[in-house]
């Protein structure tokens, strides 16, 4: 159903000029399939060529575009010495140099005694300039047939620069005109272009200052690509506000046994949330609600009370988990208080095979299952509810939007809860979850300890040992996290193998050892293992980033913390001060450190808070690297970057609304022009639910 218009931004990259099979794979590799993708791959850097001395002074290190006669060709003897042709202007002479070169090629680009402009670095050596393979050589009188100020972009091995541009070249040609789907006065407002100037403008950048993403033409694009995003939420929102809801509204009196249960008060920010998830179940409409809960802010306990509430009312609940390990941990944590609210809790996950599958499933699809708590075997067709009525979906942004929805389509009116313990700055909220209600949980409930953090060079590695083995003897529980499975020679960084064996004989035998290739049921052996207190130490790589809890673990060891997120190190510490004992976490880092890095462990010393240390995070970084966009479920973006853009992500949001309340179809001339945007970002999902109703 994509517009005819976009056919040609919608077809292969090979179909762009100089990309056959094998370039077009490369390119495909680098950008996408698409020639779209091509056009998102944006400019981050320039050469000028403008520069035109003499000879003589053409400074060393310098790029110059030089107008040369051609004197004389010097084959070498040895293949291995370089091919060198002497060419001079009036100042001086120049060597231009090559290595591995085929002479009668050179003899046809550079013909003696012809005028030719070359360009590319000048070297000097032993008081000659040279320049070593220049990047164009052409006749004097075709200077023009290179681009004077040509654009850098990030490159893949294999492919050369030259073909890049000209596919690009290709492209350009290829993306038409589109229907105007901004507001004239707001353009003009600005200052902004039409989208095809500014396509065209940021790919012919000039000077540094158009490599900017506040340039007029980069802004442009960016709000184009936020506008989509905002407007598909919407969209997805408008859908679901259209389905029907149904009220929910329990007695309370299953909630009253477990909160008389918990060992501690329930927190201002609990309660306040809780309020909000009880209005949005009671009303007619469906409920879509974000709980976004800093590391043991008590999100669980919500989501159980939320639960019980359709209990109550007769209905079931699901828990939805994005690992086994923590589906079951779930399992264990609420089912105390499950039992103590004497309400029939299950767990379904995929280790469950055979006839305990099929028990589950009919106990489910009977109602003799109250709440079940799983992994994505959730959403597979077979599970059947006998009246679903509310989903929980736990660290949600391991999760995509459809995924949610189909959870809540096993059921009539079926309200959704999403929870993350991963703090996300406003603007990613917006982003990811612009469809959703939010509440914040800002409270730790009381008990939960500080954790004292503490910044060591690496090479003090032996007095960190010597510390955790003291910990060991006083009966704490260590977590030792490392970056890498194995040994790269790219990146020097200490395995999660070597560094096991290397405590082993250090510590002894109670040290364990997690990756993320081992086996699923290997992995929690391992994990039970060290939670059971068979083992004092767990070697891991970041699989115990969500969701591991262990009470008695007391110290995390962090190697390279510099080389993680803000988010992830914040994360990784929040599995240690769970228990009575105080906790400590080491953040062992290589020197020297970058500004980044430095900053980064100066905010793990400085606070606990993750959503000042998650605003920080994307302030640092940028979007892209922020939670790992890439295998996060969160939107990526190719024009906008968030840090720079994200005062445009508000705009863009108030338009997507206000669009909708004049034009809920999108069926004016701007609406139609608008259903082009969402189809040109690849929202087309959204744009379903308009054919949908």
């Amino acid at each position: 159903m994509r517009p005819d218009i976009l056919f040609p931004l919608f077809a292969p990259v090979t179909t762009l000029k100089g990309l056959g099979p094998k370039l077009g794979k490369l390119t495909e590799k680098l950008v996408g399939p698409h020639v779209a993708d091509l056009l998102w791959h944006l400019p981050t850097g320039i050469i000028d060529r403008r520069f035109a001395p003499d000879v003589a002074n053409a400074p060393d290190n310098a790029i110059a575009t030089l107008t040369v006669r051609v004197e004389h060709h010097s084959a070498p003897l040895n293949p291995r010495h370089p091919y060198k042709v002497r060419c001079r202007d009036d100042s001086g002479e120049i060597d231009l140099v090559f290595f591995h070169a085929r002479g009668e090629w050179l003899l046809k680009q550079l013909p003696l005694e012809q005028q030719v402009v070359v360009s590319g670095k000048v070297e000097w050596f032993n008081g000659m300039p040279q320049m070593a393979h220049p990047d164009h050589i052409v006749p004097a009188d075709a200077k023009g047939e290179f681009e004077p100020v040509e654009p850098v972009y990030p490159m893949t091995a294999g492919l050369a620069s030259k073909v890049l541009r000209k596919a690009m070249a290709s492209a350009l040609a290829s993306a038409r005109e589109l229907p105007e789907w901004q507001d004239p006065a707001w353009l003009a407002r600005r200052g902004w272009p039409s989208w095809r100037a500014a396509l065209g403008t940021v790919h012919n950048p000039q000077d540094e200052s158009d490599l900017s993403g506040l340039a007029p033409p980069r802004c442009r694009l960016a709000f184009d690509e936020l506008l989509s995003n905002q407007l598909a939420l919407a969209l997805i929102r408008q859908h679901q506000r259209k389905l029907s809801g149904r009220s929910v509204k329990g007695d309370g009196r299953l909630r009253a046994r477990v909160v008389a249960a918990l060992p501690f008060a329930l927190t201002g920010a609990q309660a306040g949330a809780l309020e909000e998830i009880y209005a949005d179940m009671q009303a007619d409409r469906r409920m879509l609600r974000l709980l976004q809960g800093d590391v043991g802010s008590g999100k669980t306990v919500v989501a159980l009370l939320a639960m019980l509430n359709a209990v109550e009312a007769g209905a079931q609940a699901a828990l939805m988990a994005p690992t086994e390990i923590l589906a079951r941990q779930h399992f264990e944590t609420l089912g105390p208080l499950a039992e103590a609210a004497g309400v029939r809790l299950g767990v379904l996950t995929g280790r469950d095979k055979g006839k305990a599958r099929a028990a589950i499933y009919e106990r489910l699809a009977a109602g003799e299952i109250d709440i079940i708590v799983g992994t994505h075997a959730l959403f597979q067709e077979d599970v059947a509810f006998r009246d679903l009525a509310v989903a929980v979906i736990d660290e949600q942004h391991r999760f995509g939007v459809h995924q949610r929805l189909q959870l809540s389509s096993k059921g009539r009116g079926v309200d959704v809860l999403v929870m993350t313990a991963t703090p996300i700055p406003r603007t990613l909220t917006l982003t990811a979850y612009g469809d959703m209600d939010v509440s914040r949980l800002t409270e730790k409930p009381p008990g939960r300890k500080p954790v004292t953090t503490i910044t060591i060079p690496i090479d003090r590695l032996e007095e960190v040992i010597a510390g955790v083995r003291r910990k060991i003897a006083e009966g704490a529980r260590v977590y030792w996290v490392c970056p890498l499975v194995e040994e790269s020679e790219l990146v020097d960084l200490a395995a999660a193998t070597d560094r096991h064996a290397l405590l082993r004989a250090e510590i002894g035998e109670r040290v364990g050892l997690v990756h993320g290739k081992m086996k699923p049921t290997e992995k929690d052996a391992v994990m039970a293992a060290f939670a059971g207190g068979d083992l004092d130490v767990l070697v891991a790589t970041t699989v115990i980033e969500v969701g591991v809890n262990v009470p008695e673990a007391s110290v995390m060891v962090i190697e390279h913390a510099e080389r993680f997120g803000l988010a992830q190190l914040h994360q990784l510490r929040g599995r240690i001060g769970r228990g009575t004992a105080a906790s400590t976490c080491l953040l062992l880092y290589d020197t020297p450190l970058s500004q980044t890095s430095k900053a980064r462990l100066t905010i793990m010393k400085e606070t606990e808070d993750g959503f000042l240390i998650a605003e920080e995070d994307l302030r640092l970084r940028g979007a892209g690297e922020v939670l790992g966009t890439r295998q996060s479920g969160l939107p990526e973006f190719r024009m906008a970057d968030l840090a720079v853009h994200g005062d445009l992500l508000a705009v863009a949001r108030d338009d997507a609304r206000l669009i909708l309340e004049r034009d809920p179809e999108l069926q004016t001339e701007r609406g139609k022009a608008l259903r082009v945007l969402l189809y040109l970002f690849e929202r087309d999902q959204a744009v379903k639910y308009l054919r949908s109703g």
